[in-house]
Protein backbone atom coordinates (compact mmCIF):
# COMPACT_ATOMS: atom_id res chain seq x y z
CA UNK A 1 0.00 0.00 0.00
CA UNK A 2 1.49 3.50 -1.12
CA UNK A 3 2.32 5.88 1.78
CA UNK A 4 0.08 8.28 0.69
CA UNK A 5 -3.13 5.98 1.72
CA UNK A 6 -2.00 6.11 5.35
CA UNK A 7 -3.63 8.97 7.68
CA UNK A 8 -1.04 10.88 9.30
CA UNK A 9 -1.23 12.95 12.39
CA UNK A 10 -2.21 10.48 15.24
CA UNK A 11 0.19 8.48 17.87
CA UNK A 12 1.04 4.98 16.71
CA UNK A 13 3.35 2.48 17.62
CA UNK A 14 2.83 -0.29 14.95
CA UNK A 15 5.11 1.15 11.65
CA UNK A 16 6.28 -1.81 9.75
CA UNK A 17 10.03 -1.03 7.77
CA UNK A 18 8.11 -1.10 4.30
CA UNK A 19 5.74 1.58 6.12
CA UNK A 20 8.70 3.95 7.18
CA UNK A 21 10.63 3.02 3.53
CA UNK A 22 7.48 4.52 1.79
CA UNK A 23 7.45 7.60 3.88
CA UNK A 24 11.13 8.18 3.00
CA UNK A 25 10.07 7.79 -1.17
CA UNK A 26 7.74 10.02 -1.23
CA UNK A 27 8.59 13.09 -3.58
CA UNK A 28 10.65 15.67 -0.97
CA UNK A 29 8.28 18.09 -1.81
CA UNK A 30 5.13 16.04 -0.37
CA UNK A 31 6.61 14.70 1.99
CA UNK A 32 7.63 18.53 3.80
CA UNK A 33 3.93 19.33 2.78
CA UNK A 34 2.65 16.09 4.75
CA UNK A 35 5.45 16.95 7.74
CA UNK A 36 4.41 20.67 8.18
CA UNK A 37 0.59 19.44 8.15
CA UNK A 38 1.60 17.45 11.22
CA UNK A 39 3.41 19.58 12.94
CA UNK A 40 0.92 22.04 12.68
CA UNK A 41 -1.83 19.97 14.42
CA UNK A 42 0.17 19.44 17.77
CA UNK A 43 2.63 22.40 18.07
CA UNK A 44 3.08 26.17 17.21
CA UNK A 45 4.91 26.57 14.07
CA UNK A 46 7.13 29.23 14.63
CA UNK A 47 7.82 28.40 18.21
CA UNK A 48 11.46 26.12 18.92
CA UNK A 49 12.21 24.51 22.22
CA UNK A 50 16.06 25.93 23.33
CA UNK A 51 18.37 23.72 25.61
CA UNK A 52 22.02 24.03 26.32
CA UNK A 53 24.01 21.03 26.86
CA UNK A 54 26.91 21.27 29.32
CA UNK A 55 29.79 18.85 29.70
CA UNK A 56 29.74 17.92 33.70
CA UNK A 57 32.63 15.28 32.97
CA UNK A 58 34.30 14.96 29.70
CA UNK A 59 36.97 12.07 28.42
CA UNK A 60 38.03 8.82 29.52
CA UNK A 61 35.20 7.24 28.49
CA UNK A 62 35.41 3.10 28.26
CA UNK A 63 32.81 2.66 25.39
CA UNK A 64 34.24 2.40 21.50
CA UNK A 65 31.37 4.57 20.00
CA UNK A 66 32.89 5.07 16.35
CA UNK A 67 31.76 8.58 15.98
CA UNK A 68 32.92 9.57 19.90
CA UNK A 69 35.77 11.83 20.82
CA UNK A 70 35.68 11.13 24.32
CA UNK A 71 35.77 7.78 24.01
CA UNK A 72 39.53 6.70 25.93
CA UNK A 73 39.97 4.17 23.00
CA UNK A 74 41.53 6.69 20.41
CA UNK A 75 43.50 9.85 20.42
CA UNK A 76 41.27 12.81 19.68
CA UNK A 77 43.30 15.07 21.86
CA UNK A 78 40.75 15.44 24.18
CA UNK A 79 42.07 16.36 27.94
CA UNK A 80 40.36 13.89 30.51
CA UNK A 81 38.55 16.58 33.01
CA UNK A 82 36.50 15.13 36.06
CA UNK A 83 33.08 15.53 37.60
CA UNK A 84 32.70 19.10 37.19
CA UNK A 85 31.55 20.92 40.88
CA UNK A 86 28.07 21.59 41.50
CA UNK A 87 28.60 25.40 42.03
CA UNK A 88 30.63 25.67 38.25
CA UNK A 89 27.98 23.74 36.74
CA UNK A 90 24.95 25.92 38.22
CA UNK A 91 27.10 28.81 37.24
CA UNK A 92 26.84 26.72 33.29
CA UNK A 93 23.09 26.91 33.61
CA UNK A 94 22.65 30.53 35.36
CA UNK A 95 24.63 31.71 31.33
CA UNK A 96 22.43 29.24 29.92
CA UNK A 97 18.82 30.50 31.31
CA UNK A 98 20.19 34.42 30.64
CA UNK A 99 21.30 33.78 27.18
CA UNK A 100 16.99 32.26 26.39
CA UNK A 101 17.51 28.11 27.30
CA UNK A 102 14.38 27.00 29.24
CA UNK A 103 16.30 23.37 29.34
CA UNK A 104 19.73 22.70 30.54
CA UNK A 105 21.43 19.46 29.86
CA UNK A 106 23.87 17.79 31.58
CA UNK A 107 26.24 15.32 30.15
CA UNK A 108 28.90 12.74 31.93
CA UNK A 109 31.19 10.82 29.71
CA UNK A 110 30.61 7.47 31.27
CA UNK A 111 29.49 3.73 30.44
CA UNK A 112 27.04 4.23 33.94
CA UNK A 113 27.91 6.40 36.87
CA UNK A 114 29.10 5.25 40.22
CA UNK A 115 27.81 5.13 43.72
CA UNK A 116 30.12 7.66 44.83
CA UNK A 117 28.72 9.75 41.77
CA UNK A 118 25.20 9.81 42.33
CA UNK A 119 24.66 12.39 45.16
CA UNK A 120 26.49 15.25 43.45
CA UNK A 121 24.61 14.44 40.27
CA UNK A 122 21.68 14.68 42.04
CA UNK A 123 22.10 17.69 43.81
CA UNK A 124 22.97 19.11 40.46
CA UNK A 125 19.20 18.22 39.39
CA UNK A 126 18.09 20.07 42.06
CA UNK A 127 19.66 22.89 41.94
CA UNK A 128 19.47 23.95 38.46
CA UNK A 129 15.91 22.78 38.85
CA UNK A 130 15.49 25.95 41.77
CA UNK A 131 16.39 28.39 38.86
CA UNK A 132 13.53 27.75 37.05
CA UNK A 133 15.16 25.41 34.37
CA UNK A 134 13.90 22.34 33.02
CA UNK A 135 16.57 19.33 33.72
CA UNK A 136 17.78 16.64 31.38
CA UNK A 137 20.60 14.38 31.91
CA UNK A 138 22.89 11.81 29.92
CA UNK A 139 24.96 9.22 32.25
CA UNK A 140 25.04 6.21 30.21
CA UNK A 141 23.29 3.07 31.65
CA UNK A 142 20.95 3.05 34.24
CA UNK A 143 19.84 0.11 36.66
CA UNK A 144 16.57 1.03 38.70
CA UNK A 145 17.70 2.18 41.61
CA UNK A 146 19.49 5.16 40.09
CA UNK A 147 16.99 6.15 37.74
CA UNK A 148 14.66 6.20 40.81
CA UNK A 149 17.19 8.63 42.41
CA UNK A 150 17.03 10.56 39.35
CA UNK A 151 13.48 10.70 39.45
CA UNK A 152 13.56 11.64 43.37
CA UNK A 153 15.63 14.54 42.60
CA UNK A 154 13.00 15.84 39.85
CA UNK A 155 14.77 14.95 36.48
CA UNK A 156 12.81 16.07 33.79
CA UNK A 157 14.26 14.45 30.85
CA UNK A 158 16.85 11.55 30.94
CA UNK A 159 18.85 11.20 27.06
CA UNK A 160 19.95 8.11 26.01
CA UNK A 161 20.45 7.68 21.93
CA UNK A 162 19.51 4.39 20.39
CA UNK A 163 22.32 5.98 17.78
CA UNK A 164 21.15 3.77 14.55
CA UNK A 165 19.29 0.72 13.61
CA UNK A 166 19.46 -2.69 15.37
CA UNK A 167 20.69 -4.36 12.64
CA UNK A 168 23.85 -1.32 12.06
CA UNK A 169 24.71 -0.81 15.80
CA UNK A 170 27.25 -3.26 15.95
CA UNK A 171 29.45 -1.53 13.11
CA UNK A 172 29.40 1.89 15.32
CA UNK A 173 29.33 -0.28 19.17
CA UNK A 174 30.41 -2.91 20.57
CA UNK A 175 30.74 -2.34 24.38
CA UNK A 176 27.02 -2.44 25.03
CA UNK A 177 24.52 -3.87 23.35
CA UNK A 178 21.18 -2.69 22.00
CA UNK A 179 19.28 -4.43 24.01
CA UNK A 180 20.69 -2.62 26.66
CA UNK A 181 19.76 0.97 25.81
CA UNK A 182 16.51 -0.02 25.36
CA UNK A 183 16.69 -1.28 28.68
CA UNK A 184 17.94 1.71 30.45
CA UNK A 185 15.17 3.57 28.65
CA UNK A 186 12.73 1.55 30.21
CA UNK A 187 13.70 2.10 33.11
CA UNK A 188 13.67 6.14 32.60
CA UNK A 189 10.12 5.72 31.92
CA UNK A 190 9.38 3.34 34.82
CA UNK A 191 10.80 5.56 37.25
CA UNK A 192 8.69 8.94 36.15
CA UNK A 193 10.94 10.69 33.72
CA UNK A 194 10.68 11.98 30.34
CA UNK A 195 12.74 10.18 27.70
CA UNK A 196 14.85 12.22 25.31
CA UNK A 197 16.18 9.31 22.55
CA UNK A 198 17.13 9.42 19.33
CA UNK A 199 20.34 9.12 16.73
CA UNK A 200 22.98 9.95 14.11
CA UNK A 201 22.63 10.39 10.93
CA UNK A 202 25.76 10.18 8.26
CA UNK A 203 27.72 7.26 9.92
CA UNK A 204 27.52 5.11 6.56
CA UNK A 205 24.22 3.82 7.19
CA UNK A 206 21.88 2.94 5.16
CA UNK A 207 18.10 4.51 4.21
CA UNK A 208 17.06 0.87 5.80
CA UNK A 209 19.08 1.67 8.84
CA UNK A 210 17.52 5.18 9.10
CA UNK A 211 14.20 3.96 8.70
CA UNK A 212 14.91 1.15 11.07
CA UNK A 213 16.14 3.42 13.76
CA UNK A 214 12.92 5.67 13.32
CA UNK A 215 11.14 2.26 13.52
CA UNK A 216 12.30 1.45 16.80
CA UNK A 217 11.92 5.28 18.12
CA UNK A 218 7.99 5.08 17.24
CA UNK A 219 7.00 1.46 18.41
CA UNK A 220 8.36 2.21 21.53
CA UNK A 221 5.18 1.65 23.93
CA UNK A 222 5.19 5.52 24.62
CA UNK A 223 7.32 8.02 21.90
CA UNK A 224 9.99 10.15 23.38
CA UNK A 225 9.03 13.40 24.59
CA UNK A 226 12.30 14.84 22.68
CA UNK A 227 14.10 12.93 19.81
CA UNK A 228 17.46 14.48 18.91
CA UNK A 229 18.32 13.73 15.28
CA UNK A 230 22.20 14.37 15.29
CA UNK A 231 24.02 14.74 11.82
CA UNK A 232 28.03 13.30 12.52
CA UNK A 233 30.24 15.43 13.20
CA UNK A 234 33.42 13.74 12.05
CA UNK A 235 36.28 14.31 14.52
CA UNK A 236 39.96 13.36 13.70
CA UNK A 237 41.33 9.92 15.41
CA UNK A 238 37.73 8.49 15.61
CA UNK A 239 36.91 5.82 13.08
CA UNK A 240 34.21 7.50 11.39
CA UNK A 241 36.86 10.84 10.35
CA UNK A 242 37.10 10.47 7.37
CA UNK A 243 33.57 9.20 6.41
CA UNK A 244 31.62 10.38 3.15
CA UNK A 245 29.48 13.70 4.05
CA UNK A 246 25.90 13.10 3.76
CA UNK A 247 23.68 14.25 1.55
CA UNK A 248 21.95 17.57 3.33
CA UNK A 249 18.21 16.70 1.91
CA UNK A 250 18.18 12.79 3.06
CA UNK A 251 18.84 14.56 6.64
CA UNK A 252 16.02 16.83 6.17
CA UNK A 253 14.30 13.82 4.92
CA UNK A 254 14.80 11.91 8.51
CA UNK A 255 13.65 15.22 10.22
CA UNK A 256 10.49 14.83 8.15
CA UNK A 257 9.59 11.04 8.68
CA UNK A 258 10.81 11.30 12.26
CA UNK A 259 7.86 14.60 12.46
CA UNK A 260 4.91 11.99 11.01
CA UNK A 261 6.07 9.04 12.95
CA UNK A 262 6.32 10.73 16.62
CA UNK A 263 3.38 13.40 15.93
CA UNK A 264 3.48 14.87 19.68
CA UNK A 265 7.74 14.30 20.18
CA UNK A 266 9.83 17.66 19.93
CA UNK A 267 12.03 16.57 17.07
CA UNK A 268 15.66 18.36 17.75
CA UNK A 269 18.77 19.61 15.51
CA UNK A 270 21.54 18.59 17.60
CA UNK A 271 25.14 17.78 16.67
CA UNK A 272 26.43 19.08 13.36
CA UNK A 273 24.19 22.33 12.96
CA UNK A 274 27.92 24.10 13.09
CA UNK A 275 28.25 22.23 9.27
CA UNK A 276 24.88 23.44 8.20
CA UNK A 277 24.05 26.76 6.60
CA UNK A 278 21.23 28.96 7.85
CA UNK A 279 18.85 27.68 4.40
CA UNK A 280 19.42 24.22 5.60
CA UNK A 281 18.23 25.18 9.27
CA UNK A 282 14.90 26.57 7.58
CA UNK A 283 14.10 23.89 5.86
CA UNK A 284 14.72 21.34 9.11
CA UNK A 285 12.43 24.46 10.83
CA UNK A 286 9.58 23.42 7.76
CA UNK A 287 10.10 19.67 7.58
CA UNK A 288 8.88 19.51 11.59
CA UNK A 289 12.54 20.08 13.92
CA UNK A 290 11.23 21.91 16.81
CA UNK A 291 14.01 21.96 19.32
CA UNK A 292 17.63 23.12 19.33
CA UNK A 293 20.66 22.79 21.42
CA UNK A 294 22.30 26.05 22.10
CA UNK A 295 25.13 27.55 22.59
CA UNK A 296 29.02 27.77 21.83
CA UNK A 297 29.63 23.77 22.20
CA UNK A 298 27.55 20.24 22.50
CA UNK A 299 29.76 18.62 24.91
CA UNK A 300 33.30 18.68 23.05
CA UNK A 301 31.89 19.48 18.99
CA UNK A 302 31.45 22.85 18.08
CA UNK A 303 27.47 24.36 17.55
CA UNK A 304 26.58 27.60 15.94
CA UNK A 305 26.99 30.73 18.67
CA UNK A 306 23.99 31.97 20.61
CA UNK A 307 23.47 35.31 19.13
CA UNK A 308 23.85 33.64 15.65
CA UNK A 309 20.75 31.58 16.21
CA UNK A 310 18.82 34.39 17.55
CA UNK A 311 19.61 36.18 14.46
CA UNK A 312 18.60 33.20 11.97
CA UNK A 313 14.96 32.96 14.46
CA UNK A 314 14.77 36.63 13.81
CA UNK A 315 14.70 36.36 10.36
CA UNK A 316 12.54 33.35 10.62
CA UNK A 317 9.86 34.80 12.66
CA UNK A 318 10.46 32.21 15.09
CA UNK A 319 10.33 32.92 19.02
CA UNK A 320 11.57 30.41 21.52
CA UNK A 321 9.41 28.48 23.29
CA UNK A 322 8.54 28.88 26.71
CA UNK A 323 9.20 27.00 29.91
CA UNK A 324 5.42 26.25 31.31
CA UNK A 325 5.22 24.18 34.71
CA UNK A 326 1.28 22.57 34.29
CA UNK A 327 -0.49 21.19 36.90
CA UNK A 328 -1.95 18.23 35.04
CA UNK A 329 -1.92 17.19 31.08
CA UNK A 330 -5.03 19.11 30.48
CA UNK A 331 -3.54 22.12 31.21
CA UNK A 332 -1.12 21.56 28.75
CA UNK A 333 -4.15 20.89 25.68
CA UNK A 334 -6.06 24.15 26.78
CA UNK A 335 -2.21 26.20 26.48
CA UNK A 336 -1.12 24.29 23.12
CA UNK A 337 -4.86 24.50 21.11
CA UNK A 338 -4.84 28.30 22.85
CA UNK A 339 -1.26 29.08 20.59
CA UNK A 340 -2.55 27.02 17.83
CA UNK A 341 -5.86 29.00 17.44
CA UNK A 342 -3.64 32.31 17.75
CA UNK A 343 -1.50 31.53 14.84
CA UNK A 344 -4.46 30.38 12.91
CA UNK A 345 -6.15 33.45 12.92
CA UNK A 346 -3.15 35.16 12.00
CA UNK A 347 -3.63 37.48 8.90
CA UNK A 348 -1.80 35.77 6.75
CA UNK A 349 -4.03 32.82 7.49
CA UNK A 350 -7.65 32.92 5.31
CA UNK A 351 -11.36 30.71 5.16
CA UNK A 352 -10.60 28.50 2.16
CA UNK A 353 -14.10 27.67 2.31
CA UNK A 354 -15.05 31.53 1.35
Amino acid sequence: MPAATYQYGDSRHDWTRQQVLDLFALPFNDLLFTAQQVHRTHFDANRVQVSTLCSIKTGACPEDCAYCPQSARYDTGLEREKLMKVEKVLEEARAAKASGATRFCMGAAWRSPKKKDMPYVTQMVREVKALGLETCMTLGMLNDDQAQELADAGLDYYNHNLDTSPEYYGEIITTRTYQDRLETLDRVRAAGMKVCAGGIIGMGEGEQDRAGLLMQLANLPEHPESVPINMLVKVAGTPLEEEQDLDPFEFIRCIAVARIMMPKSHVRLSAGREAMSDEMQAMAFLAGANSIFYGEKLLTTANPEANKDMQLFQRLGIQPEEYQQYADESEVEAELSAQITEQQNAPFFYDAAK
